[in-house]
């Protein structure tokens, strides 16, 4: 099986997250050709490599066209309606329908209106449908079947938004990570955006406290657009297989280091004899290993109970701007 981890360690915005899918080796061409089928005003995505506090990563902007004004605003349904008529496959369009669903329900919360009449305003719902249908190609491209997520640090303080100064997290990316792990952060500044957020509690299958049981075979860093004083302000994706025999494979290596360190410190305490303690060890691995799994089930069903809250809960959707977060991280 196919996964993906979102590793959102300095948060997660739509630009990091489709800058980190391709430099994980999601096709751009096929992303770049894909995206022309949007109906919407002529754009163009910028990508250069940028070093973020010792990290090379790749930076993704969407450019447009300064002789062609935007439209002023763009309502939920209008943004179904350009997904559904693009002619995408199944699916990108069911990737990106689930996240712009996520936003438009906590919008339509916020603000106390039908999801229908939600409102992203003029460059932020540019950046935020090509951002968002953008990840979709991406790991449509990266044929990922299952996708984890770190535990979300979402920021804290103020940003200036269209209805005025707005406490971080940004109340719709709070709502949207409702139910899923969020971590602290010591940074001022928002480091997650609503785009990121409906990312995370669209697409993400499962929560995982550092990276899940995996053969690791790419990985990307995707920039975020500031700098942080003490850490880099990238997105990590990685991207890898998963299958029965990894459990296998971690029992039968179990002599690596780390796994000798807490061996001898085990057998140091209980003066069990060599042979006795080898096999303690290898049932405790099992056991670990059967918690690990029990432990995903659990979050896994939780995502889920969040998901359908969501649809039986709130029948309406909002009006922050798309562009509300576009806010660059």
């Amino acid at each position: 099986m196919r996964v993906v981890y979102f590793d959102c360690f300095s948060g997660i915005s739509g630009d990091m997250a489709l800058a980190a899918l391709v430099d994980a080796g999601a096709d751009q061409a096929y992303v770049e050709s894909e995206l022309q089928k949007i109906r919407i005003e002529p754009f163009a995505l910028e990508w250069r490599r940028v070093n973020k506090k010792g990290i090379s990563a790749l930076k993704m902007d969407v450019t447009l066209d300064p002789d062609h004004k935007p439209t002023d605003h763009r309502h939920y349904s209008d943004i179904v309606r350009l997904i559904q008529a693009a002619g995408f496959n199944e699916r990108v369009t069911a990737l990106s329908l689930a996240i712009f669903k996520q936003i438009g329900i906590a919008e339509g919360k916020i603000h106390g209106i039908p999801i229908e009449n939600v409102h992203f305003h003029e460059v932020g719902a540019i950046d935020s449908i090509v951002d968002v249908i953008g990840v979709a190609l991406a790991l449509d491209s990266l044929q990922a079947e299952y996708i984890y997520c770190s535990a979300v640090p979402l920021g804290s303080g103020t940003v200036q938004c269209d209805h005025g100064l707005y406490p971080v997290p940004a109340p719709a990316t709070l709502e949207m990570m409702r139910g899923l792990p969020i971590a602290p952060t010591d940074y001022a500044m928002e480091m997650t955006t609503p785009t990121g957020a409906g990312i995370v509690s669209g697409v993400v299958n499962d929560f995982s406290k550092g990276l899940p049981s995996m053969i690791v075979e790419s990985i990307g860093y995707g920039a975020g657009t500031r700098d942080l004083p003490n850490r880099p302000n990238v997105l990590r994706v990685v991207v890898g297989t998963m299958d029965k025999y990894i459990a296998e494979w971690k029992a039968s290596h179990a002599h690596i280091p780390a796994e000798h360190t807490h061996a001898h410190e085990h057998h140091h305490h209980h003066d069990h004899d060599h042979g006795h303690h080898h096999d303690h060890e290898h049932k405790h691995e099992h056991h670990h290993h059967d918690h690990d799994h029990h432990h995903h089930d659990h979050d896994h069903g939780h995502r889920h109970g969040k998901g359908h809250r969501h649809e039986h809960d709130h029948d309406d959707e909002h009006e922050h701007k798309g562009e509300s977060h576009s806010h660059k991280h």
